[in-house]
């Protein structure tokens, strides 16, 4: 299947980016993030498209797209122990971009990037400064300034030992990591088993109230009811009385002389 010219236009800009972020730019450089951001738009483009490749290069393309984008925020960090933390969490491209590639233009860029926060790493560790690196290196080679066999011991067992310290630093992060996961699982499962108690409770308190309800509504007819027989009955007996009371009333003046 013929690739479409978005996909031809993202693998443009794809080793474009690779080569950018392969050489040495500058703190100002503000075009591969402007390029990354650019690429981003244009993968969630090719997989809206209806002839969109297979499923396999999406997931390459994307794969590529999120190692830069990673990149370039972990060179925002401010410490390069940061840096290269953050740098071991990218994960590279594992197919080449072009045919000309025989290795990820992304793994040479992620070992490139490891390469280059070790050494700032380092430098710092020790109090160098990168920049005086070459200078200090050309002294050693002309033998203006050469180290002593001793300071060099020295310098390789600060260096390790520093390494060692990163390492059990790492260590003890991740496993403090996988306690926290640990402990947000159990407190989630925790959560649940309220939550369905909850709702338990709450739908049994739907279903009396509902009970209730239909409860309140036949004692209320009934209670109606009960009420229209006893106006009926009040009502012919108060009839009844006015009638006898009326004819008594009448055989009293009838039979009764009239007082003179």
């Amino acid at each position: 299947m013929a690739a479409s010219r978005l996909e031809l236009n993202l693998v443009r800009l794809l080793c474009r980016c690779e080569a950018m972020a392969a050489e040495k730019r500058d703190p100002d450089e503000w075009r591969l993030e402007k390029y990354v951001g650019a690429l981003e738009d244009m993968l969630q483009a090719l997989k809206a498209q209806a002839s969109k490749p297979a499923s396999e290069v999406i997931n390459e393309y994307s794969r590529k797209v999120d190692f830069l984008k990673g990149m370039l925020q972990a060179e925002k960090l401010t410490s390069s122990s940061e840096k290269a933390l953050a740098n071991q969490f990218l994960a590279p491209g594992r197919v080449p971009t072009t045919a000309r590639e025989r290795v990820p233009a992304t793994k040479t860029v992620h070992l490139q990037s490891r390469a280059r926060y070790t050494s700032e790493m380092r430098s710092e560790l020790l109090g160098t400064d990168s920049a005086e690196e070459p200078e200090l290196n050309v002294r050693k080679r002309t033998g203006l300034a050469g180290p002593r066999p001793g300071d060099e011991k020295q310098s390789a067992a600060e260096l390790d030992l520093v390494l060692q310290r990163h390492q059990n630093l790492q260590e003890k992060l991740a496993e403090e990591m996988l306690g926290l996961a640990r402990s947000l699982k159990t407190n989630t499962l925790a959560a649940q088993s309220v939550i369905k108690k909850d709702n338990q409770t709450l739908s049994h308190s739907l279903k009396m109230a509902d009970q209730n309800l239909e409860k309140l509504k036949t004692e209320s007819e009934r209670l109606e009811q009960h009420t229209q027989k006893s106006v009926n009955w009040l009502l012919w007996a108060m009839l009844i009385i006015v009638c006898f009371i009326f004819i008594s009333m009448i055989l009293f003046i009838r039979i009764v002389p009239k007082l003179k």
